[in-house]
């Protein structure tokens, strides 16, 4: 069967979704071939893209009747990766937050890049992340929304990304297009790319180099 993607669903949701314990099993089947060299990522992709569904198979294992018998999911867990910067795009370095996934929250603290990992179910979709930039007077509440990040060929994939790097792009629906020029310009400018505000394949290239996906 077809699924079409929808805004903020991504390969493992779906995979949980249609009963696959691991993902693999969809991307890698062949019907599969031309979305995965298109998008790369199966987690990032975007709504209208159309994922082949397999038929499950049924796998049999051996055992003796009337005997307790142990099975053990070998799968990879989903994980998580966000990178805190501060107000001047440095990273913020051994830094304490909290971060909530769908209500559950857990203490953390960021690398020398300012990066932190955690573990979350192959479903989830909403949390925030409280930490304190040392440029700002009060804890800083941001929202986050798993899987809804577009990939970077689309203009909302590319928007979404210099908001999360703090250029200040704007809304995804098309509107403040001047806004999102000048967020252009100054990515290109800090990254010593040809600053002329249109977001082609070395800027975009570069985008996704530095917002990490």
């Amino acid at each position: 069967m077809i699924h079409i993607v929808k805004q903020g669903e991504y390969l493992s949701r779906i995979s949980k979704q249609y009963g696959f314990a691991d993902w693999k099993t969809i991307w890698d089947d062949a019907q599969n071939a031309d979305l995965k060299k298109k998008r790369q990522n199966p987690n990032v992709l975007y709504p209208g893209d159309k994922l082949f569904i397999p038929e499950k198979e049924e796998k049999k294992e051996p055992g003796a009747t009337e005997q307790r018998h142990r099975f053990r999911f070998t799968g990879k867990p989903l994980i998580l990766r966000l990178r805190v910067r501060d107000f001047g795009h440095e990273p913020l370095a051994n830094t304490k937050c909290t971060l909530y996934i769908e209500g559950e929250g857990k203490e953390l603290t960021t690398d020398n890049q300012g990066m932190i990992k955690l573990p979350i179910a192959a479903n989830a979709e909403n949390g925030f992340l409280i930490f304190q930039d040392p440029l700002v007077p009060f804890p800083l509440n941001i929202p986050i929304k798993i899987g809804h990040l577009d990939p970077i060929e689309e203009i909302t994939g590319q928007k979404a990304r210099l908001n999360n790097l703090g250029y200040d792009a704007k809304s995804l629906d098309g509107k403040d297009e001047e806004k999102f020029t000048i967020a252009v310009q100054e990515f290109q400018c800090d990254y010593n790319l040809k600053v002329d505000g249109i977001c082609g394949p070395a800027t975009q290239a570069k985008l996704k180099e530095v917002h990490g996906c």
